[in-house]
């Protein structure tokens, strides 16, 4: 510590002053003037290879005042060109692509689609797998161009908007339960089958069922028994032939033998069987095949 003295005295007094006897050097000197310089160096190395990295990354990374390499900050959103591999899950309100081109959407493993609502919880689920694709929503529709629903599914119904449902597999189409339709009809020169192969088939409409084969025939096959049955009015048999071939014959009589006439009688449970044709009827002779 340099403690200073102050003398007083009067005028004319004459006091000499005491001379220096220490001399204070100001600085770093020796080895610290080394070290400090050293560290001043390395500092200064560094800092450029920090400058140079940085320059470095934004050199490859591509970045630039509107983005960063083929991603883009647009007014709208993002604009992302090229391929994209995201590892996380992407959240957005909006994909789509350009103009010019599609949207493609690829993984190694399964592409999942999620809607959420405000409390995070999963209602629209589209999932598209090696194997399948699966949906899980309320109601799966498929719209047109202008809007019109084409193929709508639910819990209760499935409902085809289109005019005409067509069924190209060699097995044709399988189902479980009713169909409902207006028109079931095959392709030109084909065969239309309709089949149960263990159950019964129905056929039922409120104004009537129409079977038509303008350019083949109506064969209709069954094991047990074939019943048509009309509530309120008859069946026609409009042809120029109708044949019976498996009718049961009762015998022969002498009168109709040589001539091969038959008449057709009905038992009371509406069985029909053939009986020769005589000058009367003949049926009560052979009404035994009834019993």
């Amino acid at each position: 510590m340099v403690r200073e003295q102050y003398t007083t005295a009067t005028e004319g007094t004459h006091i000499e002053r005491p001379e220096n006897r220490y001399v204070y050097k100001i600085g770093i000197y020796g080895w610290r003037k080394r070290c400090l310089y050293l560290f001043v160096l390395l500092l200064l190395i560094i800092l450029v290879v920090n400058l140079a990295l940085t320059i470095w990354i934004l050199k490859v990374m591509w970045f630039s005042p509107t983005g960063m390499g083929h991603l883009r900050v647009t007014k709208d959103g993002l604009r992302l060109e090229g391929e994209s591999e995201f590892l996380f899950p992407l959240y957005a309100k909006e994909i789509h692509s350009r103009v010019d081109s599609s949207l493609l959407l690829q993984s190694t493993q399964n592409v999942t689609v999620n809607a959420r609502n405000s409390e995070g919880e999963v209602t629209g689920r589209l999932k598209v797998g090696p194997k399948m694709v699966e949906v899980q929503s309320q109601q799966f529709q498929i719209n047109s161009n202008n809007g019109k629903p084409l193929f709508t599914v639910d819990e209760k119904e499935v409902v085809v908007g289109t005019d005409k449902l067509r069924v190209t597999g060699p097995e044709g189409a399988l189902f479980e339960h009713s169909v409902e339709t207006p028109l079931v009809r095959a392709d030109p020169f084909q065969d239309l089958r309709l089949e149960s192969p263990t159950r019964s088939l129905s056929m039922d409409a409120p104004r009537g069922v129409r079977i038509q084969a303008p350019a083949g025939k109506i064969e209709a096959l069954s094991q047990m028994d074939i019943v048509f049955h009309s509530s309120d009015g008859m069946l026609v048999l409009d042809a120029e032939t109708v044949c019976l071939p498996k009718l049961v014959q009762g015998t022969w009589g002498p009168s109709g033998s040589s001539q091969r006439l038959y008449e057709i009688c009905v038992c009371p449970d509406g069985k029909l069987y053939l009986s020769v044709a005589g000058v009367g009827t003949t049926c009560q002779e052979n009404s035994h095949i009834c019993l």
